[in-house]
């Protein structure tokens, strides 16, 4: 596995669906899952994040936090 670094990534709000831009700290692991509110409707948001090493690339769903 190729070294990851810290990058910019992006998910969807799930209360606006406005687009939001974070960044992924990896010494945080491959899996994460923290909150992080929309930049837009200032919702938090549930964040499940995921390396997808075939794509070299974070993937992020998102929900409302409850």
């Amino acid at each position: 596995m190729q070294d990851i670094v810290r990058s910019e990534a992006g998910f969807r709000c799930a209360g606006c669906g406005e687009w939001n831009e974070t960044v992924v700290d990896p010494s945080a692991g491959l899996r994460q899952l923290y909150v992080e509110d929309c930049q837009v409707c200032c919702k938090p948001n549930v964040l499940r994040i995921g390396w997808m090493e075939r794509a070299e690339r974070w993937q992020i769903e998102s929900e409302v936090e409850s």
